[in-house]
């Protein structure tokens, strides 16, 4: 992967590839593996991208499917191989996923939800319109709003009998 590339069209999208991987990623080794795992798969799919949606769009679609994958292969206790083991340090330094406690308690939450209910409410937290969030996960943009608030309800239900 080309470093201007990578800090063309990823660096500035860090954020979001930060808090899909987090939110599918128990320590941040993994966390690690699967930010990684997600840049590789943005830079071999570049020609791909269409520009039938924004290129953020086209990021969370392709974290999401990574992290997915990733963690679908995870729970078949398949190996996973990951084509490299450097990760730029722009990541390692600046964004250690596990170190702020009230994070950690948001996305211990988060992690009881289902996969999807996690890609929707990292959506929603991201500020992502719900047609968006609809376009993403490939759904209804009426059946979004609905969900977010039963997500919302879920996730205050899960910290405090966790946490309170």
């Amino acid at each position: 992967m080309s470093s201007d590339f990578y800090h063309s069209s990823i660096v500035p999208y860090a954020a979001i590839i930060v808090k899909i991987c987090r939110a599918y990623t128990n320590s941040q080794e993994d966390f690690e593996d699967y930010y990684q795992e997600v840049c590789l798969q943005i830079w071999r799919s570049r020609e791909g991208f269409k520009e039938q949606s924004a290129w953020s769009t086209w990021i969370y679609k392709i974290s999401l499917n990574v992290c997915l994958t990733l963690l679908k292969k995870r729970k078949n206790n398949e190996t996973i191989h990951f084509t490299s083991d450097v990760l730029p340090d722009s990541v390692t330094v600046s964004n250690k996923a596990f170190e702020n406690e009230a994070l950690n308690q948001l996305y211990t939450a988060i992690k009881h939800l289902s996969e999807v209910d996690r890609a929707v409410i990292l959506l929603y937290l991201e500020e992502k319109p719900q047609q968006e969030i609809a376009e993403i996960l490939g759904t209804n943009p009426n059946n979004i709003g609905v969900r977010i608030k039963r997500i919302k309800e879920r996730l205050k239900k899960i910290i405090d009998e966790k946490f309170n």
